[in-house]
């Protein structure tokens, strides 16, 4: 791309047509975002400024990310960040990239523990950046979570987007392998565990195959690994009357409903679907004490 002189409104569309002959499934909105990166505006304030002359060094940084998004990486990736549940994640090579099918597990979640002003002590095992967790606190201001994943440098970008959002003394995170490192129970256990069978993996789209990291795809042979773990581990980590919500793969939910009940942790009702209409999130609730109905803290119908 050349360009002296060349106004913001004019490099907006040049970049958009560079995409769209690409084949880029939104060319107009990832050119506006990548755009208004390169100037350090928001996307809203490019109109504006339309008649703006570009300058050298954003011309760079614009020509720099085209080439980025043209060759396949996703637009959050070439921007180090995405947004979920209204709230700004940072992103990191170790994490994936939140994406909107996950909110389901949110509402889920939301839904099985109603009461805003309830104490839980959540737990989000595969913290990732932590979307899933800073969600929910920010939804349950008397809440506290504890985050746990595997790779150190998820668990560093997680803990930093937590204290980004306000939430950082109401949480922790720590690295660890799914419960190994963990003692004491919780009223609320969240996890998008990774679920796509081995097999599937070279077959995904290019830009979560060559861009998410694989240790937080990689469901083993079947894709159920993460799950025969968390149904072992999750009767230990819920207070009695605890909820478990657990994001799924497509076509798991039968496997993933046999391997919780099997633990003792039926599931409750039907898997909350996403707005595609697939099953995605799925709701088990440990039983309560014999003296309780509940656990006091999550009650409610998913």
């Amino acid at each position: 791309m050349s360009g002296d002189g060349e106004t913001v409104a004019a490099l907006g569309r040049r970049m958009a047509a560079a995409l769209a002959a690409d084949g880029v499934p939104t060319p107009g909105l990832d050119a506006r975002l990548l755009l208004a990166a390169a100037l350090g505006c928001e996307p809203g304030e490019l109109l504006a400024r339309g008649d703006e002359a570009v300058a050298p060094e954003a011309l760079a940084a614009a020509t720099g990310m085209l080439a980025r998004r043209r060759a396949g990486e996703p637009v959050s990736r070439i921007l180090g960040r995405r947004e979920f549940w209204s709230l700004d994640f940072h992103l990191s090579a170790e994490t994936l990239v939140p994406r909107p099918d996950t909110e389901t597990v949110v509402e889920a979640a939301l839904a099985a523990c109603p009461e805003r002003g309830a104490t839980l002590r959540i737990l989000d095992l595969g913290i990732g950046s932590g979307a899933l967790l800073a969600a929910l606190l920010s939804e349950r201001p008397a809440a506290f979570g504890i985050g746990v994943d595997r790779a150190e440098g998820a668990a560093r970008t997680a803990r930093d987007n937590l204290r980004r959002a306000g939430l950082g003394g109401r949480s922790a995170v720590i690295v660890g392998d799914w419960a190994g490192s963990l003692s004491g129970v919780f009223d609320l256990v969240v996890s998008n565990p990774p679920y796509i069978p081995r097999a599937d993996l070279d077959g995904l789209d290019p830009e979560v195959r060559d861009h998410d990291p694989r240790l937080a795809l990689d469901g083993g042979v079947d894709g159920l690994d993460a799950y025969r773990a968390l149904a072992a581990a999750l009767p230990g980590l819920l207070a009695p009357g605890g909820v478990a919500v657990l994001e799924l793969g497509i076509g798991q939910a039968a496997a993933v409903a046999g391997l919780l009940a099997a633990a003792g942790l039926p599931p409750e009702g039907s898997p909350r679907c996403d707005l595609g209409g697939i099953p995605r999130a799925l709701v088990a609730r440990r039983p309560a004490a014999p003296a309780d109905d509940t656990c006091g803290n999550c009650s409610g119908d998913a």
